[in-house]
């Protein structure tokens, strides 16, 4: 299974650009916190690659965006 590194930057409000960061593997994010927050942390998720339609769970179309200030 395909999974993502994300940190959440809490001094950003959410829908800032800033707010979250998205990593491809755990080297890419190692490397972006040595250089811009040694003590942040990211959290490893699985990425859905098929929708997910069972009564409580992200039903598909859910990450579209909306538009608004970038």
């Amino acid at each position: 299974m395909k999974t993502v590194w994300v940190y959440v930057d809490t001094s950003k409000q959410v829908g800032d650009r800033d707010h979250l960061k998205v990593f491809a593997n755990r080297d890419a994010a190692d490397a972006w916190f040595a250089k811009q927050d040694p003590e942040g942390v990211a959290f490893e998720y699985d990425v859905l690659d098929e929708p997910i339609s069972q009564a409580g769970n992200i039903q598909p179309g859910w990450a579209t965006r909306r538009p608004g200030p970038r």
